[in-house]
């Protein structure tokens, strides 16, 4: 009996020692779109993988559900939008850096007019407001959704995550990307790197096709339309020699464009207006749908499937049940009329290519291939234009237009994680708008003393990044201030400045410059040197900023030199000539009694001169530089960080500790109750297995089922409404008296 109870608790020993991961070694990646997100990891054993949601699927819907105290997102919180859409968050992407005055916010109100915008006193920008009690900003919304992506990410992987490479457009400007950071540190989302969206996909393209990179430089065009925006961008592809590494292939980001406003999600907005008209037409009720927020997002849903079904079927029946006021809606849409209602979208298509190729300085002919990324270049009137405006046979199909980003960034996180070895792929991102700094400072002309502004270009359009740069101001000895900017713009149309917002970065207030100067006086000054640092992720930081001067000291003789000296002069290889690159020339003075002597040829050497050139050696001399830090205060020009305590307050309105404590519980008691019920089945199932019945004795196989029939019936009437507490509790009997309890967590 002891024989087989003891092969029944090994055989349980063996089905709890699944392999499991202590260690966080595990990275992901959040291909952070405008309307959906894809989220990707590698962990050991598993090199790059999508993750799937909890639908199974592999993309998931950046929304947001906040209602009485419940949260709901991707699917889940779409479902609650066509109820009650007031409670559902989404497209956040397009107000993060905004102040509530950007055209872009009230662009937003009109798409949304469910949501109730109001300002954020102590920063400028926008909140979501429900009631003085549920205020949320977009940061904090958006932190929810990669708190969620995390948690995704984490069950695939099974094990926990933090470290996370980021996708953003290639436009977003400084603002936008810190809105990004913020919304993370809120999540506890530790970020290795900010990554441009066209870079991703550039660098996952090129991943699985480096054999096919050679010394020669082969230009190719990515052409990404998404949901909010279109961005067009050259990657020149090409092998280089390292110093570290040897040939390595390389990607260089050459031109860019883009069209922040123009994606398949206008073209939903254009078809649910049509729909709205097509309803209103009918006249089967008094009320204009449109003033009802429910039947609009109930539209807009129809409208999306529209959009899909119209990239392959000349046309469609679409059809609402109970829009509005129980009655149905029922109408036929064509293709035609589709392409009719979004022309003025399709002639701004070939835009971003334009605008690429110019900041390229290339042509289309040194273009080899243009391939389509993004899930809205499926619409059929898209490729048609696309590819009439580059003059190519076909354009390039032969990368998965929905994940390319997600896998390309997740492939940059496991080569920055210290746990993973990838090939190196070397890559160099450009800057999309250019900065400068300005100042002013005191020029004389014409007698008169005046003011002028100056700038002087710290990163050009399409410079290389990351990189660092320093600017050195020569004409300054006392504390003044500078200021980081924005360049030309000019390349940017006129609405896409109006929604850019402020082109004042910051201003840089020194102080300590006068203080420097007074304490090296004798010293030669070299200028107040500022150092910046374009960094991966696109952020500009200003590193420090350091007072430099140059002075000339004597050089002490060392003592092996001197011991030299004097080994030499005893063995008689001295020389009593001074050296001539060691010494200074003797000088002679000539005083005025001595003058007439001097003319008549006879020179006569004063007694100072005399001292001087019977001195021995002159001690060499150095130049050393003197560097001292200048105090710095940063003024934010643009869109004010928020302070220590919004970002305590916002982490715990975000982690939302409260109910992100709520949604693990929930989480855990559904994890319970799946286990508890797997234990039921998978246990009355081998207990009439043959295997099993030759180690278990009959009474321990009776008092088993009964158990198991007993715990059934139990979770049938009251489990579904128990505690996490009490299913753990019926499952751990379960497991003690099937021998399984000494299996470790």
């Amino acid at each position: 009996m002891r024989r087989k109870l003891t092969l029944w608790a090994r055989f349980c020993l063996v089905l709890a020692l699944l392999p499991s991961q202590t260690a966080s070694v595990a990275v992901m990646s959040v291909d952070l779109g405008s309307e959906w997100m894809k989220v990707a990891i590698v962990k050991p054993g598993v090199p790059m993988e999508i993750a799937l949601n909890k639908e199974s699927r592999r993309k998931t819907s950046v929304a947001v559900c906040l209602k009485e105290n419940e949260r709901l997102f991707g699917d889940g919180a779409l479902g609650v939008s066509v109820k009650n859409p007031k409670f559902v968050y989404r497209h956040l992407q397009s107000l993060l850096g905004k102040k509530h005055d950007n055209p872009q916010v009230a662009v937003y109100q009109k798409r949304f007019p469910e949501h109730h915008l109001v300002t954020d006193a102590s920063r400028g920008t926008v909140l979501f407001s429900n009631s003085e009690e549920m205020q949320y900003s977009p940061e904090e919304l958006l932190g929810m959704v990669l708190n969620y992506s995390r948690g995704l990410a984490q069950d695939f992987a099974e094990q926990p995550i933090k470290d996370a490479v980021i996708t953003v457009p290639a436009f977003f400007n400084q603002a936008e990307r810190r809105a990004v950071l913020q919304a993370a540190q809120m999540a506890g989302v530790k970020v290795l790197q900010l990554i441009n969206d066209n870079m991703a996909v550039a660098l996952n393209y090129g991943v699985f096709r480096r054999k096919d990179i050679n010394s020669t430089a082969q230009n190719i065009m990515f052409y990404d339309m998404g949901s909010g925006s279109t961005t067009a961008t050259i990657v020149t592809y090409q092998t280089v020699k390292t110093k570290e590494s040897g040939s390595q292939p390389q990607l260089q980001i050459r031109g860019l464009g883009f069209d922040r406003s123009l994606g398949g999600f206008e073209m939903e907005l254009r078809l649910q207006d049509h729909l709205a008209t097509l309803f209103n037409e009918q006249k089967k009720t008094k009320k204009d749908v449109r003033e009802n927020h429910r039947a609009m997002a109930k539209l807009l849903k129809e409208a999306q499937r529209l959009k899909t079904v119209l990239s392959a079927n000349a046309e469609y029946m679409a059809q609402v049940e109970g829009l509005l006021d129980d009655m149905d809606f029922k109408a036929k849409v064509t293709r035609v009329e589709f392409e009719t209602l979004c022309a003025d979208l399709f002639e701004r298509v070939p835009g971003p290519v334009q605008e690429a190729l110019s900041s390229a300085e290339m042509s289309l002919d040194e273009i080899e291939q243009v391939i389509l990324v993004g899930g809205s270049t499926r619409v059929p009137k898209v490729q048609e234009v696309l590819l009439k405006a580059v003059g190519k046979e076909e354009l390039g199909k032969n990368l998965n237009a929905d994940e390319a980003a997600a896998m390309g960034a997740v492939y940059k996180a496991a080569a920055l994680s210290k746990a993973f070895k990838v090939q190196p792929f070397l890559v160099i991102e450009a800057t999309v708008f250019p900065i400068q700094v300005e100042f002013t400072r005191e020029v004389e002309e014409d007698g008169s003393r005046s003011l002028k502004h100056k700038k002087r270009i710290l990163f050009q359009r399409m410079t290389s990044y990351p990189m660092r740069k320093v600017i050195t101001f020569n004409c300054y000895t006392d504390d003044f201030a500078f200021h980081i900017n924005y360049g030309d713009l000019s390349f940017l149309g006129q609405e896409d400045l109006s929604v850019f917002g402020s082109l004042n970065l910051t201003t840089v207030q020194l102080s300590g410059v006068g203080s420097s100067f007074q304490k090296h006086t004798g010293a030669e000054s070299k200028g107040i040197k500022a150092h910046f640092n374009m960094d991966e992720s696109g952020m500009l930081l200003l590193d420090r900023v350091e007072s430099v001067f140059e002075t000339i000291v004597e050089e002490e003789e060392s003592t092996l030199t001197k011991l030299g000296n004097t080994i030499s002069s005893l063995f008689g290889g001295g020389s009593s000539e001074p050296n001539a690159n060691v010494t200074e020339p003797v000088q002679v003075t000539l005083d005025s009694d001595e003058k007439e002597g001097a003319k008549s040829g006879e020179a006569k050497i004063t007694e100072e001169a005399a001292k001087t050139e019977a001195e021995k050696k002159a001690k060499p001399q150095k130049k050393i530089k003197i560097s001292e830090n200048v105090a710095v205060e940063l003024q934010v020009k643009d869109i004010l960080n928020p302070n220590f305590e919004a970002i305590a307050t916002s982490n715990k309105k975000c982690v939302l500790q409260d109910l992100t404590d709520r949604d693990l519980e929930k989480q855990e008691r559904e994890k319970t109750l799946n286990s508890l019920e797997a234990f039921l089945f998978e246990t009355q199932d081998k207990m009439y297995q043959e295997e099993y019945q030759a180690v278990v004795l009959e009474e321990e196989k009776e008092a088993i089922m009964a158990k198991l029939s007993q715990v059934s019936a139990w979770l049938d009437e009251d489990g579904y409404s128990a505690s996490t507490k009490e299913l753990q509790e019926k499952l751990q009997d379960l497991r003690k008296l099937s021998g399984c309890d000494t299996a470790p967590d």
